[in-house]
């Protein structure tokens, strides 16, 4: 009860605790990502990315130390299957909050190789995220409307483009590459407009895994299934980490192969898509499962 009274206090007082770390180790990632323009020497560029990394992290594990200093939180990070700094990964996660990122950020921290997330063009502009991810090399993907693609058909097919090019990119370096699979934050409104047919994810969307695995899939170690969970504070779990009402966080990552019939021409060949579209509606509805059982203690 106490902590419900103090939540406006720990809100004022806490959130800028949290800008401020994204200030500062963002500024620093946009500062050296200009240096990177401005010196394109490969042996600068080999010294500077990893530094940028180590920044990054540094952002999520001291924005999740702020959110245990204020909340009563217990962090369970459940892994089953080994992991490594020198593999490359392909995460296929639920999003439920802004939080999802941090968390990712920090659960990959000295694990597995630095994050690379498939962002929305919108978030460009979000002060020091955008620039940050963007000296990163983080791709960013616009999406269009069905009625914008009536109209302008060229622009069909540009989000997988970028996907190409990007992982391309990937290729170099240990890299994580990491999907929201449904495309979007899940509400319980978008969950009754999209008629999912899962009781706590929505629908997935397998084009941009279909060309991830096609052009990088020689390279993935596995795949990391993560299922993330505010049991207690599913509504809104970044203003419950900010207001001090977080309770519990469940970081639930299965280590799976990548089958051979994940791996082909997803858009030429409608035997494959067919194949790889019931694939991936099998691990999401397994994937559902598993929430449903960490959500009842199992």
């Amino acid at each position: 009860m106490l902590r419900v009274v103090l939540a406006p206090l720990i809100f004022i007082v806490h959130l800028p605790l949290q800008v401020a770390n994204l200030a500062l180790w963002g500024g620093l990632v946009i500062l050296f990502g200009l240096v990177r323009i401005l010196l394109p020497v490969p042996a600068i560029q080999r010294m500077l990315a990893p530094l940028m990394n180590t920044f990054m992290f540094c952002f999520g594990k001291v924005s999740l130390a702020l959110i245990r200093l204020f909340n009563p939180v217990i962090l369970d990070y459940r892994v089953k299957g080994n992991l490594s700094k020198d593999s490359w990964y392909l995460i296929v996660a639920n999003h439920l909050s802004y939080l999802d990122i941090i968390l990712l950020i920090e659960f990959a921290a000295f694990r597995i190789p630095a994050p690379k997330f498939f962002l929305k063009q919108e978030l460009i502009w979000l002060p020091f995220v955008g620039l940050a991810a963007w000296a990163l090399e983080m791709p960013f993907m616009r999406r269009y409307s069905a009625a914008y693609l009536q109209k302008f058909p060229h622009k069909r097919g540009t989000d997988i483009i970028t996907t190409k090019r990007y992982c391309e990119k990937f290729r170099h370096h240990p890299t994580t590459v990491i999907n929201f699979v449904e495309g979007t934050r899940y509400t319980p409104a978008k969950h009754a407009s999209k008629n999912s047919p899962y009781q706590s994810l929505l629908p997935p969307k397998a084009g941009g895994i279909a060309f991830t695995l096609a052009t990088m899939g020689e390279l993935f170690t596995n795949i990391l299934d993560v299922s993330l969970l505010y049991p207690d504070n599913e509504k809104h779990p970044m203003f419950a980490a900010l207001s001090g009402q977080m309770r519990r966080i469940i970081v639930d990552v299965n280590v799976i192969d990548i089958p051979q019939e994940a791996i082909g021409d997803y858009y030429n060949d409608a035997e494959f898509r067919t194949g790889f579209q019931y694939w991936v509606n099998s691990l999401w509805q397994t994937k559902d499962f598993n929430i449903i059982g960490l959500k009842k203690g199992n």
